[in-house]
């Protein structure tokens, strides 16, 4: 399926690293578990899934080496585990983790048990609170059942590492790196955005001084007829919608990862331009809707304990990240619908792919 670029759209000004996604940040891997499956509705069976993990890995042993990251909240009415402590340290100690709301547990439980089965420190030396985020995607999975199971949290998890060690083999060669898969896939499975189906997206920026800021989004916000792309009222152009959509509600968790040497305040103020990305796509943070931000910064990168000797990007230095967050969100947002297909779940609802030719046309048109 398309990708922002192949609609020949253009967002913002930086330019893109070679795979145009997150995976364009040295050491950074991603990974899904899909869980697909239409059985009897609960008690008799566990109904219609349509959920799954993702997992964002940004390399390396995390628990010895933290990462310095940073939180911003746009609106609250989500879960963000393991968020307080990277506010109240500034480190990030664990992969991040994506699900859906009532499988938040699940995973949380599965990622401490596979985390200290990799790094027996876990637990002994130190606990950890892994980072685990979720959206509500019971539009069209059935929440009454827990749908994920430690071993879908493990294949999400092997995956990213996979992922990562695949990207820095393809460096190495000079070979060009598939981004990873988008749409409705892992996490973002059952998730709606702007009227339409949502899920996975990814994007990057390649800001002047070298560095890469990657983006990874899980979208599940927003009304169709505020959806914007590239600048076109797209929502409003195209025909209402043949049947009931998701509630607007549904939250948008976004995961930033750059190679600079950024501290932890830096990581905040990245993390909070986020929002600026969502709002260009037509998200207002509706009531109950959680858009969470996480930002990770690996140049600052040290052992367990100790500080960096690098010097951290201050002030001034700071203004091309910020457009980088801004301009890979944007591009995130678009390319996790434009690789979604329509999806029908729970009680037969169904969440629409977007008509993807109808909105080139529209395009063209205001080109």
């Amino acid at each position: 399926m398309p990708r922002v670029t192949d609609l020949g759209i253009t967002i913002g000004e930086l330019p893109s690293g070679p795979s145009r996604s997150i995976l364009d940040v040295p050491g950074v891997g991603v990974g899904h578990a899909t869980v697909w499956r239409d059985e009897d509705p609960p008690p008799v069976g566990r109904g219609v899934a349509r959920t799954g993990v993702t997992v964002v890995d940004p390399g390396g042993n995390a628990f010895r080496e933290p990462i310095p990251a940073g939180g911003a909240i746009l609106n609250g009415a989500g879960e963000c585990t393991g968020f307080m402590s990277a506010q109240e340290w500034g480190l990030a100690e664990t992969p991040i983790f994506l699900t859906s709301t009532m499988q938040l547990g699940r995973v949380y439980d599965a990622a401490c048990e596979l985390l200290m089965e990799a790094e027996p420190g876990i637990g002994d030396d130190d606990v950890v609170i892994p980072v685990v985020a979720e959206c509500d995607d019971s539009f069209l999975s059935e929440s009454r059942r827990m749908q994920v199971t430690r071993e879908d949290v493990a294949a999400a998890l092997t995956a990213a590492r996979a992922s990562a060690a695949t990207a820095a083999a393809d460096r190495a060669a000079g070979r060009p790196t598939a981004p990873p898969a988008e749409g409705a896939v892992g996490s973002g499975t059952g998730m709606s955005c702007l009227g339409f189906k949502g899920g996975i997206g990814t994007a990057s920026r390649v800001v002047p001084s070298g560095h890469t800021v990657g983006v990874l989004v899980m979208t599940n916000f927003g009304e169709r007829g505020r959806l914007t792309v590239a600048g076109v009222p797209v929502g409003q152009l195209l025909p209402p919608a043949p049947a009931p959509t998701a509630p607007p509600a549904g939250s948008c968790i976004v995961v930033v990862i750059t190679d600079a040497p950024i501290d932890p305040a830096g990581c905040q103020r990245l993390a909070r331009r986020a929002g600026l990305g969502l709002a260009r796509t037509g998200s207002t943070a509706h009531h109950a809707s959680g858009e969470i931000f996480l930002a990770l910064a690996t140049g600052l990168r040290a052992p367990r304990g100790a500080v960096s000797p690098v010097a951290p990007l201050q002030g001034r230095q700071l203004d091309p990240f910020f457009a980088a967050v801004v301009e890979a969100t944007e591009e995130s947002v678009l390319n996790s619908l434009l690789n979604a297909p329509t999806v029908t779940g729970r009680n037969g609802n169904s969440s629409e792919g977007l008509p993807i030719d109808r909105v080139a046309a529209l395009l063209a048109l205001h080109s």
